[in-house]
């Protein structure tokens, strides 16, 4: 950018890699042959220096911010892996020649066909620019005006999903009590995946700090997950662990449930946060107020929980609805037909 030529390696869709300016020199004919062999080599001291006003020189300073530091751990790791990609592919640009441009076609581009990912990396770069712009290394926020790659929206599980995941996967085994933590709790899998046997009362609730909003939560345990639970053998403290009798990590946990949904059969749409979707639509289709969906499922604005109260209500109207269409058309017709007198009837509606 500027005018300045930057020369860099890149092995098929790996990490970029900063290559000394000089391709006469020793240093890059060394840096070169490390990265083509998948070893960079380090600096002599030991210490990478990010180029003064370089992408790379913000991510190092925002990760020094009490923004940054404030995160919660697991936020933390989210933020980790998205921001040291952006810091590896590219750190060597410039933060003032950022622009809109740029931003579409260099960044955000390599991920046409993943929109989740591009849709992170446009969220995450935004949080980079905002510390830019507050250290004063940019006076306005260039990717103003960037509309967000769309995803799909993940949807709540059908009653006969639900059936069938049950149907593969009886009581006692470990799928199924994870499953009904998840469908009868309604909590995130960052929840689900941390719940252990001293969380649970001497009355049958379960005391939950969501990862996500830090609420504290005191659920009731439907009768259901009761009988799961009963079912299941624990031999540790928490509850669903690896087969090593490990903590899940959150991604580790998705993916031994995404095994499980496969296996009952069920589309990839079907989702683990989906059965979080599907505690709230029961909930609403039970008749609970969205202050009481907002008691389980621990939501941050009682406008989230009223949307499952909108959905069941509109469900529900429309049943009645067609219900009485159904009630009306069949008393429009008469019981008996006026044949014998040659003529139609008068009496619309009567019987």
């Amino acid at each position: 950018m500027k005018g300045k030529t930057y020369l860099s390696f890149r092995k098929g869709k790996g990490p970029r890699i900063r290559l000394p300016d000089d391709p006469s020199s020793v240093a890059f004919t060394e840096a070169y042959n490390a990265a083509l062999t998948g070893q960079p080599a380090a600096p002599a001291n030991g210490v990478t220096r990010a180029a003064p006003g370089s992408i790379a020189a913000l991510v190092a300073s925002y990760r020094k911010s009490s923004e940054y530091l404030s995160l919660r751990a697991t936020s933390k790791q989210q933020y980790e892996h998205r921001i040291e990609t952006i810091r590896e592919d590219h750190g060597h640009r410039s933060v003032a020649g950022l622009n809109r441009e740029r931003i579409v076609v260099g960044i955000l581009q390599p991920f046409a066909d993943r929109p989740g990912s591009a849709l992170d990396t446009l969220k995450k770069l935004r949080i980079l620019i905002r510390h830019a712009i507050n250290i004063g290394w940019l006076k306005h926020d260039p990717s103003i005006g960037i509309k967000r790659p769309k995803i799909g929206k993940i949807r709540s599980w059908t009653d006969d999903e639900v059936a069938q995941f049950k149907a593969r996967w009886p009581l006692g085994t470990k799928q199924r009590t994870a499953f009904h933590l998840f469908l009868n709790l309604g909590q995130r899998r960052s929840d689900v995946v941390r719940m252990a046997q001293t969380h649970i009362t001497a009355d049958q609730r379960i005391r939950i700090k969501q990862q996500k909003t830090g609420a504290d939560l005191l659920v009731p345990l439907h009768r259901d997950t009761i009988a799961a639970l009963a079912a299941f053998d624990m031999q540790h403290i928490v509850i669903i662990t690896t087969e090593y009798g490990k903590p899940f990590t959150v991604d580790g946990f998705s993916g031994w449930m995404r095994d499980a949904i496969t296996e009952a059969g069920l589309p990839m749409d079907a989702k683990p946060h989906g059965l979080r979707k599907a505690a709230g639509r029961m909930l609403a289709e039970a008749g609970a107020t969205a202050k009481q969906i907002m008691a389980v499922l621990g939501h941050a604005t009682l406008a989230e929980a009223q949307r499952y109260c909108d959905e069941a209500d509109q469900a529900g109207l429309a049943q009645d609805a067609v219900t009485l269409l159904e009630g009306h058309k069949a008393n429009r017709s008469t019981q008996t037909a006026p044949v014998s007198l040659g003529k139609r009837s008068n009496k619309r509606g009567e019987s």
